[in-house]
């Protein structure tokens, strides 16, 4: 059997497939790109800001409003210690106790003397009493009355130094029973049961639980424009937390701080919760001087809160000609407060995401809200 192949028609038909498939996917991409539009991510933008807010920017560390070391004043074996580091304690808590056998002995001694005292007192009493009536029926002499007299007050004076002598031995007893001065929580152990304890040597370091400011240093050139009750922000990058405190205490001089005057910024109590002593902070406090600030007029400065980390690098989004999300990475220079100066990758006038609706990645169609 012959099969007769009509060329000219096996070409026109598939021609006419080619012309479908054009069109089907023609559609498609029209279709995808309908997709695509309806599903962008809606973002706020806005441009860097520059030096127009005027900040002062320190650093600064957490610390306990209340640290005290406690010691004894007395050198003896360390009998008992059973605190340890991060333990909370009530104020009064017996904390350790020191060996205390010599002093207990002066305490017996101190109220043998007291014993023998009052015995003296009570026979200088009665001569006192006896020779009075004496000399009043004239039967004893003037100076017999002013010796009974004087052993009197001699044997009174006794009595009183022995029991001063008890009080000073109760008082020394009393540095062999350390107690807690206050609630709080132990940060430091420095002995351990069965060390030998001196003066003034610290055996436990303790804070105040939840009284927590934040300390920092502050340069001679700035310290002129921070007052006393001036808001500051907190900014504690280990906890992505930025609080909102006020300036306390202001140091008035530098001597012993290498130059530098310390102040004081409180944290509100509902922010206490989670801190601890030793974490380092960022300070930015409002400033009408913009000398003072340190921060360059020209400076591009970014929110915190639109950088990217990734592994060692740092960037932020920024929108693309075709409306996609595109990511640009920055180099960073110092933090002012709750922004952060951006060195490179990014111009003064270019537009950044600050706010997206939905996860962004590199391409993903946005919408400008």
């Amino acid at each position: 059997m012959r099969i007769i192949i009509n060329r000219p028609g096996v070409v026109q038909l598939f021609a006419a497939l080619g012309i479908l498939a054009l069109s089907a996917c023609s559609a498609g991409k029209k279709g995808g790109t309908f997709t695509n539009i309806d599903s962008a991510v809606v973002v706020t933008v806005a441009e860097p800001s520059g030096a127009a807010q005027h900040d002062l920017s320190i650093s600064g560390q957490v610390e306990a409003s209340r640290t005290v070391n406690i010691s004894t004043r007395v050198m003896g074996i360390i009998t008992m210690l059973k605190v340890n580091v991060g333990d909370h304690v009530n104020k009064d808590q017996l904390l350790a106790t020191i060996s205390n056998q010599d002093i207990l002995a002066k305490r017996a001694q101190a109220g043998a003397k007291i014993a023998e005292a009052q015995a003296a007192l009570n026979n200088a009493q009665k001569d006192f009493d006896r020779f009075t009536i004496l000399y009043n029926q004239q039967s004893a002499t003037a100076k017999e009355l002013d010796n009974v007299t004087l052993q009197y007050h001699s044997a009174l004076s006794g009595l009183e130094a022995a029991k001063q002598i008890r009080n000073e031995v109760n008082a020394t007893l009393r540095y062999t029973s350390l107690t807690a001065p206050f609630s709080g929580i132990i940060t430091q152990k420095l002995a351990d049961a069965g060390s030998m304890a001196s003066p003034a040597m610290p055996i436990l370091t303790m804070e105040q639980s939840g009284s927590y400011q934040v300390s920092a240093s502050v340069p001679e050139n700035l310290i002129s424009q921070i007052q006393p009750g001036a808001n500051a922000l907190i900014s504690i990058k280990s906890l992505d937390k930025r609080i909102h405190g006020l300036v306390t205490q202001i140091s008035s001089s530098s001597q012993y701080t290498g130059g530098e005057y310390i102040i004081k910024v409180s944290i509100p109590e509902n922010e206490k919760r989670g801190l601890y002593a030793g974490m380092y902070a960022d300070i930015s406090i409002p400033s009408e001087n913009t000398t003072a600030t340190g921060i360059d007029g020209e400076a591009v400065l970014v929110p915190l809160s639109s950088i990217i980390y990734k592994d060692q690098l740092t960037g932020l989004y920024t929108v693309g000609s075709d409306n996609t999300a595109l990511l640009r990475w920055v180099r960073l220079g110092r933090t002012y407060g709750d922004r952060v100066e951006v060195l490179s990758g990014l111009a003064k006038n270019e537009q950044f995401i600050t706010r997206a609706d939905g996860n962004l990645y590199n391409g993903i169609p946005v919408k400008i809200k």
